[in-house]
């Protein structure tokens, strides 16, 4: 919720505003009493305010009216963005020759907040992969693609991000975590086991553009017997050519853009 008072208000604005954040960052749906709570007002204050966002879409109710939670309406909003567009345009031929040529599956993480989001993926050709939902979520400082997020971006802009990331997680080693960005900045991709299952090595690489990481390309490594042609070190190659090929094309993109 905002710390400072803004110097203009509009109170029917904050109070949808206010819920969207609420449900965007809880793990089961709310119900009214705890969307009350939650946002610091009445039931009478947030009862048409949720009736309206459920009529356009933005929250819906679980079965049995088990509670409120948000839609992917605002997610399909973001990626209607020009540049969000662009970048997925410019990644999807290249993760279709990835995902092809490593027998994995991939996808494309993009910062938002404290968290990352998927914006795409790709299935491999294959029967056997691990791949993640478009729109899944997860905190920057628990996942590989958010190290890889972090480690390549300005350092006064990594410390702003690490700033904002500390007030959600006030138990974060920031020594720690500072410590493995330098290293995975100095390899230039991020490998690491899995923080949700096990037997998967998380490889991820920037898209970079004027030097700073804009999404990252994220591979959930699982070795396969029947792939032995493909070694990890054969993946991480690939995955870094992949890499390279979309930071290149959404360079000549934007120089071909008038201004």
């Amino acid at each position: 919720m905002p710390t400072q008072t803004p110097k203009y208000r509009a109170p029917a604005l904050d109070k949808g505003l206010d819920i969207l954040e609420l449900l965007a960052g809880a793990h089961k749906p709310l119900s009214i009493a705890e969307i009350s709570e939650g946002v610091g007002r009445s039931r009478g204050e947030i009862f048409r305010m949720l009736l309206v966002l459920e009529e356009r879409d933005y929250i819906t109710r679980g079965e049995g009216d088990s509670g409120y939670s948000v839609t992917t309406r605002l997610f399909r909003l973001g990626m209607e963005q020009p540049p969000v567009k662009s970048m997925i345009e410019a990644a999807l031929p290249v993760m279709h020759q990835l995902a092809d040529i490593s027998g994995q599956a991939c996808h494309l993480v993009v910062p938002s907040h404290e968290q990352i989001v998927v914006i795409t993926r790709v299935d491999p050709p294959g029967e056997v992969a691990l791949v993640v939902r478009v729109g899944h979520r997860r905190p920057m400082s628990q996942s590989t693609s958010g190290h890889v997020l972090l480690a390549f971006q300005d350092a006064a802009v990594r410390e702003r991000w690490l700033d904002m990331i500390v007030k959600y997680e006030p138990t974060l080693d920031r020594k720690k975590l500072t410590k493995l960005l330098v290293k995975l900045r100095e390899r230039g991709y991020a490998s690491e086991p899995s923080q949700v299952v096990d037997a998967v090595t998380d490889l991820s690489a920037p898209v970079l553009q004027h030097g700073r990481a804009v999404c990252a390309l994220t591979i959930p490594f699982i070795a396969q017997r029947t792939e032995a042609r493909t070694t990890m070190d054969d993946v991480i190659a690939e995955l870094q050519h992949a890499t390279q090929e979309i930071s290149d094309a959404l360079h000549f993109g934007a120089a071909a853009r008038p201004d």
